[in-house]
């Protein structure tokens, strides 16, 4: 749940008017970037679980994503089947050894700075899912998206079992409607569309 690497980290506000924009805006800018790198697929990954209010904007999301329709986008963790610290790594092994080049976005729930509650972070690199909670997990990820559900720092397991349904609610609202929009304005850039469908333009 804590950011295992800030590079290029950018914080959006979930109550502001521009949030949904900044989001898309933001996740482009990666995916982008991904294509331009040679990434072959994109798999979001995820992660928390559905018993934990403030762990479950990971299942939220992929909930409402998992019906995507492309051939090259995949998505881990939903309220059915999570993505969670005893399933994680096998999750990741499947992904690497079922998809060319997966470029991985992992999401995830995550405690915060009391001013920082929620906001959603967006950036390249890794997080550590489940150090709030004293997990050790591996890192995971090429880029992350989190919501800052709550703020930590004492009895952190017990903070994101107390987090309010309508902040999680609202990020995993805003953060399928973007995936879900970036996806379609990708589809309509030939010059990077060749990512979701698997041939070269």
């Amino acid at each position: 749940m804590l950011l295992k690497n800030e590079l290029k980290q950018q914080y959006i506000d979930v109550n502001s008017p521009s949030a949904l924009s900044c989001f898309t805006d933001a996740l482009y800018t990666l995916l982008y970037k991904c294509v331009k790198n040679g990434y072959k697929s994109i798999v979001f990954v995820c992660i928390g679980t559905d018993r934990s209010t403030g762990d479950s904007l990971g299942p939220l999301i992929g909930y409402k994503i998992q019906n995507i329709k492309y051939k090259n986008v995949h998505v881990f963790g939903n309220l059915e089947t999570p993505v969670h610290a005893k399933n994680l790594e096998e999750v990741m092994k499947q992904v690497f050894e079922k998809f060319e080049k997966p470029y991985v976005i992992a999401i995830d729930a995550c405690l915060g700075r009391m001013e920082h509650v929620g906001y959603l972070t967006v950036g390249e690199g890794s997080i550590k899912p489940g150090s709030g909670v004293n997990k050790n997990l591996a890192p995971v990820g090429n880029a992350y998206v989190t919501g800052i559900v709550n703020f930590g720092g004492f009895m952190d397991f017990l903070v994101l079992q107390n987090t309010r349904l309508s902040i999680v609610m609202k990020m995993a609202d805003l953060v399928s409607i973007g995936i879900r929009y970036v996806l379609w304005k990708i589809e309509r850039d030939p010059e990077i569309s060749h990512i979701l469908h698997g041939f070269c333009p």
